[in-house]
């Protein structure tokens, strides 16, 4: 049997074939190629991690991830596909196409003296900077986050090892960390989202000791670099369990730690209408992901941000500016101090504007030029936050109506929509009543050639 979680180290518990669910026909072929290769080259080889976590839950996993006690350097030679990646901690990657195969060597202990102290590296906080320390699978395991992700499934006998009660801790429905919390909170504050996202994603609650540092350790989130926190807010909102991970986030104060501008107008009397956008927002991308639709980090941060950027562009407009300018200028204040907790590319930020300043343009009905709103490359993504805000109460209703009716009609019908005084009505009715239409086709005036007038030679006279 396993020890505890936080208890003293003893064997693993070895669960064999005929007693566990995982078969390798769950497994990608790109996996087993890996997992093959490095144990006929005489290296250990076991598929690790959530994989593991999720074919005993009967789920399909996202990505394979697999552990061997082979060197990165080792695993190069192996697979010319390969490419070492990492400072933190020294990964490598097999390339199959778009699949990406991750091998991590088993780290040692951290209770083991280390013969490089250059390899393990620490700042004041205890945040791990750098650790490539390798050791046996025995000492990997206590170096994993919780117990639902520290199972080993071996290629060489189709076994499972659990050294830290994980198995049970899968059936229960907890998740719960290996070793001291608080001690493994602050060597990765990340833990503490990834607590977040696991009980989210899977339905589990987070074990008592493992949850009680929670909230209080949220401060320790401003350490990590905003574009790994980026990396985090799309697993925790794209990834089919976005209500769930906010309402979390909410409810341990994270959420604040991520986007303080969009926490602090939530809290305030002029929340509303922007918690039930943001909330019918996140429901309609749970839907999205479970029908197997696209969903954008765009869309998600537009949402995300519009609140703000509504209350700033208004203080803008009081100013004197034009309410284009208005919400352009506080897109780049909010999105500029944004950046400062969660680093939002330019990729992104760049269509999210344009998103923003298409709720505006969407509010003109009338004129020719609104057709043209139709083959905006943004006009879908726009249209639909005008649909979300027109159900929350953030736009009027009867404008997404006009929208939504607009795209159902053909060409003629659209130009009588947008612009019934126009000129092809004016044209269509002169035509019927036999006058000649304003625009009408004229045949070509017959201009007849003149010929050229001749040049008096130079210096004659008359």
């Amino acid at each position: 049997m396993a020890r505890a979680a936080t208890g003293t180290e003893t064997g693993p518990r070895i669960i064999p074939r005929p007693e566990h669910n995982v078969s390798r026909a769950q497994i990608s072929k790109n996996a087993l190629k890996v997992l093959y290769r490095l144990r006929d080259a005489g290296y250990q080889a076991f598929l690790v991690g959530g994989g593991v976590r999720d074919l005993l839950l009967g789920r399909e996993p996202k990505d394979f991830d697999i552990a061997t006690d082979a060197h990165p350097e080792d695993v190069r030679r192996l697979f010319r596909n390969c490419r070492l990646i990492g400072r933190r901690f020294r990964l490598a990657h097999v390339y199959f196409g778009r699949d990406i195969v991750e091998v991590a060597t088993f780290r040692s202990s951290e209770d083991e003296l280390a013969p490089d102290e250059s390899l393990l590296v620490k700042d004041d906080e205890g945040r791990i900077l750098r650790d490539n320390r390798y050791g046996e699978i025995g000492e990997d395991v206590w170096r994993r986050d919780f117990t639902a992700n520290s199972l080993y499934y071996n290629i060489a006998d189709f076994s499972i090892w659990d050294y830290t009660g994980g198995v049970e801790d899968i059936r229960a429905g907890v998740m719960r960390l290996i070793g001291e919390p608080e001690d493994r909170y602050r060597e990765d504050p990340v833990r503490l989202l990834r607590a977040v996202r696991f009980a989210a994603k899977l339905g589990f609650r987070i074990e008592s000791s493992s949850e009680s540092p929670v909230r209080e350790l949220g401060f320790l989130l401003e350490s990590v670099p905003p574009a790994r926190l980026f990396d985090e807010v799309l697993k925790l909102f794209l990834g089919g369990y976005a209500v769930a991970s906010y309402e979390l986030l909410r409810h341990y104060g994270h959420f604040g730690q991520l986007f303080p501008a969009v926490d602090a107008l939530l809290d305030s009397e002029a929340g509303e209408p922007y918690r039930a956008l943001l909330l019918e927002a996140l429901q309609n991308t749970d839907r999205r992901v479970a029908d197997d639709e696209p969903v954008t980090p765009v869309f998600l941060f537009s949402v995300l941000l519009w609140g703000p950027v509504c209350r700033r562009a208004a203080q803008l407009q009081e100013r004197g500016e034009s309410p284009v300018q208005a919400l352009l200028l506080a897109a780049d204040e909010v999105g500029d101090e944004q950046q400062r907790h969660v680093a939002i590319p330019r990729r992104i930020t760049t269509p999210m504007k344009e998103m923003m300043v298409l709720q505006l343009r969407l509010q003109k009905t009338r004129g020719r030029r609104v057709l043209g709103m139709l083959g905006h490359p943004r006009f879908r993504a726009a249209y639909d936050l005008l649909c979300l805000r027109a159900q929350v109460g953030d736009a009027d209703p009867a404008l997404a109506e006009f929208w939504t009716r607009l795209q159902t009609l053909d060409e003629d019908a659209r130009v009588a929509e947008v612009d019934p005084g126009g000129r092809r009505k004016s044209t269509d009715k002169a035509a019927a009543e036999g006058e000649a239409a304003p625009d009408a086709e004229r045949p070509p005036r017959s201009r007849r050639r003149r010929r050229p007038r001749r040049r008096k030679p130079t210096g004659s006279t008359d």
